[in-house]
C-alpha cells in the first residue's frame, strides 16, 4: 500500500519504524510520473511489510519538495531512520528501482 503524505506529516512518516521508506515525489501532469506510478504500486506489493512506500504531490506540498531540493520529477528517495539514504531522478525500469531499494533492506 502506498500512502499519500503532506507537508504537515512527512517527517513523522519517514521517521516511523525501522523499515526503509521509499518516497515518490510526483505530480498529476507529469508523464514520466504516470509511467512510474504502476511500477511503484507493484513494488509496494512485492516489498509488503519490508519497506514503507509514500507519495508526495510536489504541487500540493512545496515545503517538503523544497526541503529535499526536488527540482525534477519523478524523484524517488529512500529514507533510513528519517534521513535520505539514496535518490533516483527520472523514470527508471522496475529492476533499477529494486536494486536501489535492495541496497537499504
Amino acid at each position: 500500500m502506498i500512502k499519500e503524505v503532506m507537508d504537515n506529516n512527512f517527517n513523522e512518516e519517514i521517521s516511523e519504524g525501522d523499515a526503509p521508506v521509499v518516497v515518490d515525489f510526483w505530480a498529476p501532469w507529469c508523464g514520466p510520473c504516470k509511467m512510474l506510478g504502476p511500477v511503484i504500486e507493484e513494488l509496494s506489493s512485492e516489498y509488503d511489510n519490508k519497506v514503507k512506500f509514500l507519495k508526495v504531490n510536489v504541487d500540493n506540498n512545496p515545503v517538503v519538495s523544497q526541503m529535499y531540493r526536488v527540482s525534477s520529477i519523478p524523484t524517488v528517495m529512500v529514507f533510513k531512520n528519517g534521513s535520505t539514504a539514496d535518490t533516483m531522478v527520472g523514470f527508471r525500469p522496475k529492476n533499477a528501482l529494486k536494486e536501489l531499494i535492495d541496497k537499504h533492506i
